[in-house]
């Protein structure tokens, strides 16, 4: 693998050590600072002509920052000669803005999805998109990792007794499914609906049965976590006994880290698609890594073997 070269912008060093690590190979090392002007400076310091480049770029905060960084670290690579470059988005920011649901509104993930084919990106590797239809929002090939398993495996080890899956509405519904499937657990859903662009949602109700009954409360991202609390509050109203909850990106924005230390879950479990600063370390809050299931992706796009493979999974 001496033409494979892994760089990472300012997002998420940690996980792209961790992905080098289990790869074998070393950082590449690459520059990216800001000027005092804000101006985003990036040089790539070892040689890439005709190198295959992945780049490790999650969209988290600073957001826009982040998106601009891979931007021109795409860039960078293209004047260098590589010869292929690979966006490694393992958390895709805008995904909400996936159609025009309202009279004069972008649709902001076809725009970033533009702006990566534009800059020179030959492919994505992302993870467990918002929306499934956003990978048809590229003209280059996307590959979408999901982390399900990962924590389908981790919960299955707690050997949680009479459990119940709970998606957080009707949009997450089939993925829930497919998680209370590799749990063997019944599924319940809420039923909500959001009246304004604040993103506060009015929970109406759940489908499904919760009483008596241990939940674990599943979404593909806590952002102000105002979904998992409202979930919250009413399998407790209907009965619930003791909670859990898991999301593969913990954006957790805002007031999410005081609403999930008063709120009363046992554990919540995350993955490092995003990085968990110390200000937001919760005793309460677990976190699983990605590293291996994306290294494992990279190696096979780089020998140009199936990276379907990696979809298969079963139950222990």
């Amino acid at each position: 693998m001496d033409k494979l070269t892994l760089l990472s912008g300012n997002a998420n060093r940690p996980l792209a050590s961790a992905i080098c690590r289990h790869l074998g190979i070393h950082d590449g090392e690459a520059e990216v600072f800001q000027f005092s002007n804000e101006n985003i400076f990036v040089k790539i310091n070892e040689n890439i002509r005709g190198h295959d480049v992945f780049i490790i770029q999650p969209f988290s905060t600073p957001v826009n920052t982040s998106i601009v960084e891979l931007l021109i670290m795409i860039d960078a690579c293209k004047r260098a000669s590589a010869r292929r470059i690979t966006a490694v988005i393992p958390y895709y920011a805008y995904g909400r803005s996936d159609k025009k649901d309202q009279p004069r509104v972008p649709i902001t993930a076809r725009l970033i999805a533009d702006c990566i084919s534009v800059a020179g990106a030959s492919r994505v590797l992302t993870m467990d998109l918002h929306a499934g239809q956003i990978q048809g929002f590229f003209n280059i090939p996307v590959d979408e990792l999901s982390a399900l398993h990962i924590l389908a495996r981790y919960w299955l080890e707690k050997r949680i007794p009479n459990l119940t899956v709970l998606a957080t509405d009707t949009g997450y519904a089939k993925k829930g499914r497919n998680f209370a499937e590799l749990l063997d657990a019944p599924l319940a859903i809420v039923e909500k609906r959001r009246r304004s662009n604040d993103g506060r949602p009015e929970a109406l109700g759940i489908i499904g049965s919760v009483q008596g009954r241990n939940v674990l409360i599943v979404d593909d991202e806590i952002d102000t976590a105002s979904s998992i609390i409202r979930a919250m509050q009413l399998v407790k109203k209907e009965g619930a006994r003791d909670l859990y909850a898991s999301a593969v990106h913990g954006v957790l924005s805002g007031p999410a880290i005081q609403r999930l230390q008063e709120a009363e879950f046992k554990e919540i479990v995350l993955t490092d698609t995003i990085p968990l600063p110390p200000e937001k370390h919760l005793s309460k809050i677990t976190v699983l890594s990605v590293a291996k299931l994306f290294a494992d992706a990279i190696e096979h796009i780089y020998r140009g073997t199936s990276v379907s493979e990696l979809f298969r999974w079963e139950r222990e």
